[in-house]
């Protein structure tokens, strides 16, 4: 394995790292304050090419593999992780599916667009009695003539107030099961689709998520994403593909955090020495260094297991478990570090600490990771 990043790839990372250290961190506590990415920054994003990191370079994207793409997400991560959830959600499981499943003329379509940040992307499998259990989805899609007619709601959607492009999951045969479920290319404008209410969060201010609600809506045969039938695989192979991103934006956050605190507890004094010479702070410290560690190896062996095509089903879903499992505990002790200073929301220790607690939720929870790497375990030891 080599981990090595190319030279095209350093000069990047170098050039994502002080956009995100001069331009977004900049209007963080903006960002916090007023739910609201500001335009500039969005456009700024465009620019820079990081809303193409997913997709190839003939549909105009920066064509990155998923090693080089982890490198670039370390650093985005390392912000507010409300404009990190808004790039990560586009560039992962909002346009991955495209990507992947799309035929020639869908990508020609879409990915253009979707490249430049013209249209963002997003990835609508949850309903109110389908989250952990995906199977369960009550969207229907009904062929007729030369459409298919979507009724049912979706929620907790991130990027659904900013997406122009959906990749929807609905069911085209109940009686099959999971065999039963069709993936969807929706635009916003289709007839019959409006975004509902927005979801308040505890974290990710910035990132807005929201209900999506069909009414007779109205789809071209021509955007069934895929074969008909596959769309629970689809969304299985989107969800596992994304998976080594989202570790990758943790690390950002963990690395973030850890730096923050190592500032702190060598300038903070406390019985006339600074506090990282008191055990308990140092083991702290410790601690979140060698998950961190722990945590930047397993990312980018998973990655370039995805760049070699083998299958990672287990390994994705090992990493999303101990990515998000290792941000809360160093956000955890990152407040701790700080003491009072990290539970005031005017510094950013108390604003990652919430917005570490969703990466154990969304896109698979804990639990729903460790039944996967069971059920794969259990192939294995057949």
């Amino acid at each position: 394995m080599d981990f090595n990043f190319s030279e095209e790839i350093l000069v990047l990372k170098k050039s994502v790292r002080d956009f995100i250290q001069t331009e977004v961190e900049a209007v963080a506590m903006q960002i916090e304050k007023e739910d609201h990415i500001p335009e500039r920054i969005i456009e700024l994003s465009r620019e820079m090419g990081l809303f193409g990191l997913s997709i190839p370079e003939n549909y105009g994207g920066l064509g990155i593999g998923m090693v080089g793409k982890c490198a670039l997400y370390e650093e985005i991560g390392a912000t507010h992780n409300g404009y990190t959830t808004l790039i990560g959600a586009h560039t992962g499981i909002g346009t991955v599916g495209i990507v992947e499943l799309a035929n020639e003329n869908q990508k020609k379509k879409y990915l253009p667009d979707m490249a430049t940040g013209q249209r963002i992307g997003a990835f609508a499998l949850t309903e109110p009695s389908a989250g952990s259990n995906a199977t369960n989805l009550k969207t229907t899609a009904v062929k007729k003539g030369d459409k298919y007619i979507l009724n049912g709601l979706k929620h907790y959607i991130t990027n659904a107030t900013e997406a122009d492009i959906f990749t929807v999951m609905a069911v085209t045969d109940s009686e099959k099961g999971a065999k039963g479920i069709t993936s969807f290319i929706v635009e916003k404008s289709f007839p019959g689709f409006q975004v509902g209410a927005v979801e308040e969060k505890m974290g990710l201010k910035g990132s807005h998520s929201a209900e999506l609600i069909f009414e007779n809506c109205e789809v071209p045969i021509e955007n069934v994403l895929g074969t008909e039938g596959q769309g629970y695989v689809n969304a299985l192979k989107i969800l596992a593909n994304g998976r080594a991103g989202l570790a990758a934006r943790n690390l950002g956050s963990c690395q973030h955090l850890l730096d923050m605190s190592m500032k702190y507890v060598q300038e903070r004094e406390q019985f006339g020495v600074p506090i990282i010479e008191h055990q308990a702070v140092a083991h702290m410290i410790a601690e979140m260094a060698v998950e961190i560690e722990a945590l930047r190896s397993f990312t980018y062996r998973v990655a370039w297991m995805v760049d070699e095509g083998m299958k990672v089903i287990k390994e994705a879903a090992m990493l999303k478990l101990y990515g998000s499992e290792v941000y809360n505990r160093v956000a955890d002790k990152a407040v701790q570090v700080h003491g009072g200073v990290g539970y005031i929301s005017d510094y950013p220790v108390e604003r990652f600490f919430r917005d570490a607690r969703i990466t154990r939720i969304y896109e698979g929870t804990s639990e729903i990771q460790k039944n996967i790497i069971a059920g794969q375990l259990k192939k294995e030891y057949r």
